[in-house]
């Protein structure tokens, strides 16, 4: 019972600072608020559900004496993971029009393992198997950051275009207002979308190797051809193929975003979709 409360608390905190930072970043505002970054108690206010949050997610996954874990808990510490590396790169950037998303994201994954368990593992004895699924969450949650950065990206590429071909920002307007003025440069944070795609590549490509390394050391096996490695590969290739497009032919603009919109969306399909279809439509754990 004190589980579902403070799953329910977590989610509220979320959805209020979800609410609070689209009602003053997005809606009409006056510059000031415009103009401003994260203040200290809206950074502080964030670490509030974070530190629930987390706090949830040890007592639901790793205190047991059995790893539990299926696609509720995957999403929740994923989300979790999310807002922590939006909350520590708002320190250097001005990321804040990111949140409202976030944290509403959060706010609906944080209370899901209250309701769906997920399945007992034996194999959490395994430093192989822990090193997988710690890799496996860092990496969902960094294609998370660098999407949600790409969507950011592409609302800023159209604002652009649009404040260009507009008369009135000739006559000197700013050509962006609200959430997207203090945001990097356009090319800025292009790179940075670009760096954060590479670093979490980088981690999913480690988390091959150490689910590989797991499999052929307790399966016998290199590596089960199932619905779930069939999308991560499919997802690998595809991030493969955009950054080496990007560093050997200059790949960028709309068409890169696609590409990270498309290659999230095939991980996404990967173990959390393919563990809701168990766990949800089929009813097997």
């Amino acid at each position: 019972m004190t589980d579902i409360v403070i799953h329910a608390l977590t989610a509220a905190a979320y959805a209020g600072l979800a609410w609070h930072f689209w009602n003053t970043r997005w809606r009409a505002q006056p510059a000031a608020d415009a103009s401003s970054g994260l203040r200290p108690w809206e950074r502080a206010a964030i670490l509030v559900p974070l530190v629930l949050h987390g706090v949830l997610l040890y007592n639901g996954v790793i205190a047991p004496s059995e790893l539990r874990f299926g696609f509720a808990p995957a999403l929740s510490a994923m989300l979790w993971l999310t807002v922590a590396i939006c909350w520590a790169e708002s320190l250097f950037h001005r990321i804040e029009a990111l949140y409202p998303i976030a944290l509403a994201a959060a706010a609906v994954f944080a209370p899901l393992p209250a309701f769906f368990v997920g399945r007992s593992s034996p194999d959490a004895i395994s430093f192989e198997f822990l090193l997988h699924v710690l890799f496996g969450i860092l990496a969902y949650s960094l294609f998370t950051v660098a999407t949600l950065h790409a969507l950011l990206l592409s609302i800023l590429d159209r604002r652009l275009h649009i404040s260009h071909s507009n008369a009135q920002h000739a006559a000197g307007s700013a050509l962006v207002d609200g959430p997207l003025f203090g945001l990097p440069p356009l090319l800025s944070l292009e790179k940075l979308v670009f760096r954060l795609t590479g670093a979490a590549f980088a981690v999913l490509t480690l988390t091959f190797a150490v689910g590989i390394a797991y499999s052929e050391a307790f399966l016998g096996r290199a590596m089960r051809f199932d619905h779930k490695t069939v999308f991560v590969i499919l997802s690998w290739l595809t991030f493969g193929l955009l950054l080496a497009g990007h560093w050997l032919y200059g790949w960028r603009g709309r068409a890169a975003w696609r590409w990270t919109l498309a290659g999230f969306a095939l991980l996404l399909l990967a173990y959390p979709g393919s563990r809701f279809v168990l766990e949800v439509v089929l009813g097997r754990n």
